[in-house]
């Protein structure tokens, strides 16, 4: 082969690698051009909240009551409670209204929210009332009372005496239930509630003797134990004084100074006329008072009436 043909060879060679290197540019220019489907974005568990555990009429829910639970994919039904519509706490403390299985979604029917108007009204029993009452720390047990527990109310007041107030106290009700302390009526674990007002349940009775009560004295509460008490727990018995509990009261009450001890007056002296002949009377003392001399000695036979003129023709 002679030298011009090898250079022709050369030159189609180069010439085919240059129309390959084009058209591969062109085509990756084409595939750039082309728009790149975005990959799907990953869709949100969606959660609801149901029953941890069965809950009962009447209930107050707690933390360990409920939980968010995953739900399948697919839609929800308005009734359910969805997780991020509303916080877990706004729920904690809700009556249950309506008897719930455990795993079971939550709907807003079956609950009373503690700030949903007719709350308390929903807490009471039949024939039962609510009263609230104004509490200190003392009084309160240092925020240890919370809804739910068993209270005695104890009713401490002041009488007069003689020359100086007595102190006296008594039970005036057992075993009232506490409904609320302020507005909050289910408490943290390990919580104190250190409230103003203690709303407790009572007979129709009872509100009104306690009603009474808050106007004449102070009124604490006394924590019942949750295991209740005995059978023959001790009926209202005497109430207990202040010389109940001091010694030096109750005998400064029996030694008292002669001089403040005040003397009843002498009975009036009643006496006796006798009229007798004519215009002889004689005046004596009705029998029993002391003795003393008449004017005039009396005749036997002589008529006397007490505290009355006698004639005698």
């Amino acid at each position: 082969m002679n030298k011009r043909g090898i250079i022709l060879i050369l030159v189609a060679l180069v010439a085919a690698g240059g129309a390959a290197l084009l058209a591969r540019l062109w085509i990756d220019s084409q595939r750039g051009a082309v728009p790149v489907a975005a990959a799907p974005a990953p869709r949100q568990e969606q959660r609801i909240l149901v029953a941890a555990r069965p809950l009962s009429i009447g209930a107050f829910l707690r933390a360990e009551d409920l939980r968010w639970q995953p739900w399948p994919e697919g839609p929800l039904a308005a009734t359910y409670l969805r997780q991020g519509a509303r916080p877990l706490e706004d729920y904690i403390g809700a009556l249950v209204r309506q008897p719930v299985a455990a795993g079971e979604p939550l709907i807003e029917s079956k609950l009373v929210l503690s700030n949903a108007r007719g709350f308390l009204a929903a807490v009471l029993e039949p024939g039962e009332r609510a009263i609230s009452l104004a509490v200190t720390p003392t009084s309160g047990v240092a925020g240890l009372i919370h809804p739910g527990d068993r209270v005695d109310l104890i009713l401490t007041q002041s009488l007069p005496g003689d020359g100086r107030a007595r102190r006296v106290s008594e039970t005036i009700a057992r075993n009232l239930r506490v409904i609320a302390i302020d507005q909050k009526v289910e408490g943290k674990p390990g919580e104190a509630i250190v409230g103003r007002t203690a709303s407790l349940a009572l007979t129709p009775k009872q509100a009104e003797l306690v009603a009474v009560a808050a106007e004449m004295g102070q009124i604490h509460l006394a924590l019942r134990s949750l295991a209740g008490e005995a059978a023959d727990e001790e009926a209202r018995g005497r109430p207990t004084y202040d010389r109940d509990i001091s010694a030096a009261i109750a005998e400064g009450t029996r030694r008292r100074p002669a001089e403040e001890t005040v003397k009843p007056p002498p009975p009036p002296r009643a006496t006796l006329t006798v009229l007798r002949g004519k215009g002889r009377e004689s005046v004596r003392e009705v029998p029993g008072g002391p003795s003393a001399t008449p004017s005039a000695a009396a005749a036997p036979g002589s008529v006397q009436a007490p505290l009355e003129r006698v004639a005698q023709p």
